[in-house]
């Protein structure tokens, strides 16, 4: 925390239009530190030394700027500021417009305008441009693509602590992209990026534990990992954590609650377990209208177990008015997608 002196001091040199102290005291603003948290006299400091050329205030300008911190959010204002900070060799802002050129926000998308801007702020050393341009090689995306390219520039961000980039290199390990396939050196990367807080890596560990893929297999454990992944909305993991509890741990409410989860974030696979469970009314009340509508969903995303409980409700008239024609259909979609179950089941209709 900054003290009521050094604070005083720094106001006069920024009044006096010293742009180093100016952009001390957007900082301090902008965090609080000594000063009553305002974001309105931060951006006015960071303002004041951008227009100067200080570079690290374009780029905490830039950011301002982009997430709506203090002034109106405005994506071509902060490419603006980011593009002055980066022409002046400023490593965060050259990724920041990386980013941009890569997605199309606040400028066009240009990949080749993305790989020049994040190999800049790489060769760096920032991490962010280096997990990014790996990004870029594994993908093809502006370069041609190479696995090996991408897991060099992946190491160099993952050894720098940087938790997607160790994310990526474990699974370039898992699956032998531009190195030799090494699931125990997979496993390691996991676990630093896990450890970090990575919700991806931490959902990867806890698949790994429950199938005892390179590691013992350890339901504690999986569960363990899921839960801190769930946690952080991580929607797949939700899923796989409400699998725990209903295959498992056979604690169908909890498995519900996190089912729901996933569920109302798009998953197919939990929309479909939420269509199961109301229609066998495990840990909530049997609904066969809440799981036609469960089914529903995850079918219309092309899910072959939901297309074929869709039919069974038809074909029986559970929940819905019977109908063989409509039966049929969803059936034939899950057939179609090579669902045994369902190719037996119109076949008897055939007959």
């Amino acid at each position: 925390m900054s003290s009521n002196a050094e604070i005083k001091l720094y106001k006069t040199l920024a009044e006096a239009g010293d742009a180093a102290a100016q952009n001390w005291l957007g900082l301090t603003y902008q965090y609080g530190r000594g000063v009553p948290q305002d974001y309105n006299e931060a951006v006015k400091w960071y303002y004041d030394a951008a227009v100067q050329g200080h570079a690290d205030a374009q780029n905490n300008l830039g950011l301002m700027c982009q997430h709506g911190i203090g002034v109106v959010q405005d994506d071509a204002e902060a490419a603006r500021w980011y593009y002055m900070a980066a022409e002046q060799g400023h490593a965060a802002a050259q990724s920041h417009l990386g980013w941009m050129y890569q997605n199309g926000v606040g400028v066009p998308q240009d990949y080749a305008e993305a790989i020049q801007w994040y190999r800049k702020a790489a060769e760096q050393d920032n991490a962010d441009a280096q997990n990014n341009l790996g990004w870029m090689y594994q993908n093809g995306d502006g370069v041609e693509q190479n696995d090996a390219e991408a897991v060099k520039w992946y190491l160099k961000a993952a050894e720098r602590g940087h938790a997607d980039a160790q994310n990526n290199i474990g699974w370039m390990y898992l699956n032998g992209k531009g190195v030799p396939q090494d699931e125990s050196e997979a496993i390691m990367w996991y676990l630093k990026a896990a450890e970090h807080g990575h919700a991806a890596a931490q959902n990867n560990l806890g698949w790994r534990y429950q199938q005892g893929k390179g590691v013992p297999q350890d339901y504690t454990r999986a569960i363990k990992w899921y839960r801190k992944a769930a946690e952080q909305g991580h929607a797949v993991a939700q899923n796989n954590l409400g699998m725990m509890y209903s295959r498992g741990l056979q604690d169908y409410a909890e498995a519900a609650r996190w089912f729901l989860k996933a569920a109302e974030q798009g998953i197919s696979i939990a929309q479909y377990n939420m269509g199961l469970i109301h229609e066998e009314g495990r840990g909530v009340e049997k609904d066969y209208a809440t799981a036609e509508m469960w089914y529903r969903e995850a079918a219309e995303q092309g899910n072959a177990e939901a297309e074929y409980a869709l039919g069974r409700l038809y074909y029986n008239g559970d929940g819905v008015e019977q109908d063989d024609v409509k039966a049929e259909n969803w059936f034939r979609k899950a057939a179609e997608q090579g669902l045994a179950e369902a190719q037996v089941q119109l076949a008897k209709m055939k007959n």
